[in-house]
């Protein structure tokens, strides 16, 4: 069963994938969409769901350190139900806590310009979401 992960922004969608067993997360891509419009990325996300037959998805929830739900994760809720809803597969939520810095951690030690990094960050959470579900299965 493949499962994809997100890492969801107010202007951007880090996405990754699992392998058929569900072992490992790839980066996939990043999408750009326009949070106040909930719509502006199915078509990009109906597109990845069909091409990797995606059976479930796992959406990191940012929680504040203290362990609540601020106005980030409540956003990452929303997006959740959106994919639950319009594209009728599982979804998952999973602590995000520090996976973007984490991944802003790994790309600095791999010496990575910062101009790449910036590109590449947000499907890096992505797959520090997945694998750690999918370490935790």
């Amino acid at each position: 069963m493949k499962i994809v992960g997100f890492d969801v922004g107010s202007k951007t969608i880090g996405v990754a994938v699992s392998d058929a067993l569900g072992w490992t997360a790839q980066g996939l891509t990043t999408i750009y969409w326009d949070e106040n419009d909930i719509h502006s990325a199915d078509k990009e996300l109906q597109q990845i769901i069909n091409d990797h037959e995606i059976e479930k998805a796992i959406v990191g929830l940012p929680k504040n350190m203290n362990g609540t739900i601020g106005e980030r994760g409540e956003a990452s809720e929303r997006f959740a139900l959106h994919i639950e809803e319009t594209f009728h597969i599982p979804i998952e939520m999973w602590d995000e806590r520090l996976t973007t810095m984490a991944a802003e951690r790994v790309l600095l030690e791999a010496d990575m310009s910062r101009k790449k990094r910036k590109k590449v960050i947000d499907k890096m959470a992505a797959v520090m979401i997945l694998q750690g579900y999918l370490d935790k299965k």
